[in-house]
């Protein structure tokens, strides 16, 4: 019996079409799938430097007009426009995160920090130095002082309360107070630079949206804060709780404290030891509002994104900080 002629290997007889020429399509197909592919990873990673070099450019550009504009020449009008060329920069690192590299993005909060600090030096060099030289003219004149009303009465930072020099200025806060209930409310906080000082065994409550907080030197602490726009500084505190949003979180010596965070930014430790992170859950009647005004994006939430610069091996967790597991959480602050 005469065979049946055979095409490809497959047999002809039972009217099937061939398979090789169906799994040289197919390899055919990922070809191009995977030339695709690689094509599309070749033109993000050019739109990703594309982008990381023009951040590079306006943040360096932006970064020194705010140097600038902090000399020591320079007035409070120029202090007040460094603040806002600040957080025009924190923006921009916010908004451009997702395509730079992790060391970018460090380089960015450090120099951010850095201006940071040297704009509160800044408005501390430009006031005090107002009132101190009012004060001196009036006693170089004794016969005036005589006759004019006493002052009124100055409300002492020993209790917890804002003095009336600090009500005079941009900024507000709490200092050297002990065991102390502490509130600040949205009227009192919106767009001001807060500050937390050498507080002990205090439970501070602060509804509103600050421009910048610092909270230094405090012990055994509860601290709730609602959004904040740009910064917070914690340095020098010991077994605090510190609840926040915000777009920096910087921590300096900080030790057996927990942070319940939203940050946009990647936190930073430095020099700290036993410290905690979780997510932010403290709310409060008007906090959407306070969110809105601070302009922080809500769905964007680095909380457990921690840089630690006391602990450079990749390879291994930092042994500085952790997670709080979630049977340990805070979820009633009242």
């Amino acid at each position: 019996m005469e065979a049946v002629p055979e095409s490809n290997g497959v047999s002809l007889a039972g009217g099937f079409a061939p398979e090789v020429p169906e799994r040289l399509q197919q390899r055919e197909a990922e070809r191009k799938e995977e030339a695709g592919r690689r094509r599309r990873e070749k033109e993000s990673l050019a739109v990703r430097e594309e982008q990381s070099d023009y951040f590079v450019s306006a943040f360096s550009r932006e970064r020194a007009a705010a140097e600038a504009l902090l000399g020591p020449e320079q007035d409070a009008e120029a202090v007040l426009e460094a603040a806002r060329r600040l957080q025009e920069l924190q923006r921009l690192l916010t908004d451009s995160v997702r395509f730079l590299a992790p060391y970018e993005v460090r380089q960015a909060q450090a120099a951010l920090g850095r201006l940071q600090d040297a704009l509160a030096e800044r408005r501390l060099q430009l006031q005090p130095k107002k009132r101190f030289a009012f004060k001196k003219g009036l006693k170089k004149e004794p016969a005036l002082a005589q006759e004019a009303p006493p002052p009124p009465p100055v409300l002492s930072t020993q209790e917890g309360q804002p003095s009336r020099e600090e009500e005079e200025e941009p900024g507000c806060g709490f200092s050297r107070a002990e065991g102390k209930e502490l509130e600040l409310g949205p009227a009192e906080l919106l767009q001001r630079d807060v500050a937390l000082s050498q507080l002990t065994r205090c439970r501070v409550r602060l509804r509103g949206n600050p421009n910048t907080l610092s909270v230094r030197g405090c012990r055994d602490c509860t601290v709730l804060c609602g959004p904040v726009s740009t910064s917070v500084m914690v340095d020098g505190c010991d077994g605090c709780v510190v609840a926040l949003a915000c777009q920096q979180l910087r921590t300096h010596q900080a030790t057996r404290s927990s942070f319940y965070v939203q940050v946009t930014c990647r936190a930073m430790l430095e020099d700290c030891s036993e410290v905690r992170f979780a997510p932010y859950t403290w709310t409060y009647e008007g906090i959407d509002a306070d969110f809105e005004t601070s302009r922080l994006d809500r769905s964007r939430d680095n909380w457990s994104q921690v840089d630690d610069f006391n602990w450079l091996a990749r390879n291994e967790p930092s042994p500085n900080w952790s997670v709080i597991p979630e049977n340990e959480r805070i979820t009633d602050w009242d």
